[in-house]
């Protein structure tokens, strides 16, 4: 068993809403393993991190993630930070792991107001500048397990989940259909 589609990428590129639309088009299931920390942890990211530190976090997320790639065979998303474990980066291999990309504007536009975020939470800089940062040390982890990769700005989530299907189709993934794509 393996998914469909493992999504990658910075929080805010939507992950979340590109999933549930491509779930709900190959009529399968979306899970999310920022949900699974939820749930195991019955308890917000928000407050895993303010209990347990970044680390404690990221032991959870690392778990997650190799459960959920080995028990679901529908979409995953993974958390933004996901790609920071040596392990997850490993156990990705062979999967088709599509990254979305996205620039701040877009990313700004849609985490407005989203206060559920804490790596972009706290003193001193802005989020912009934080989530810049970010982005700079996972660009090239993103960039190392994605067998694909779909730029996000400026569209409609239905418009990158159809680019995510083209992604698919010309790597070879069951029942997509073929168009183009942006890499």
């Amino acid at each position: 068993m393996a998914p469909r589609v493992v999504l990658v990428g910075p929080m805010g590129s939507g992950k979340s809403a590109v999933g549930a639309l491509l779930a709900q088009r190959l009529g399968v299931a979306l899970r999310d393993t920022d949900a699974d920390v939820e749930a195991a942890a019955g308890r917000s990211v928000a407050e895993v991190f303010a209990a347990e530190g970044e680390a404690g976090f990221r032991r959870r997320e690392q778990d997650a993630v190799h459960a959920a790639l080995a028990e679901h065979d529908g979409v995953l998303s993974l958390g933004g930070g996901a790609v920071l474990s040596e392990a997850v980066r490993s156990a990705l291999a062979g999967h088709r792991v599509v990254l979305l990309r996205a620039g701040w504007a877009s990313v700004a536009q849609r985490l407005a107001g989203d206060a559920t975020r804490p790596l972009l939470a706290g003193d001193g800089g802005s989020a912009r500048a934080r989530w810049e940062a970010l982005l700079a040390a996972r660009r090239p982890l993103y960039e190392a397990v994605a067998t694909a990769a779909v730029d996000t700005d400026g569209l409609a989530p239905r418009e990158v989940a159809d680019r995510v299907q083209v992604a698919l189709a010309a790597a070879g993934g069951p029942g997509q259909s073929a168009s183009t794509t942006s890499r």
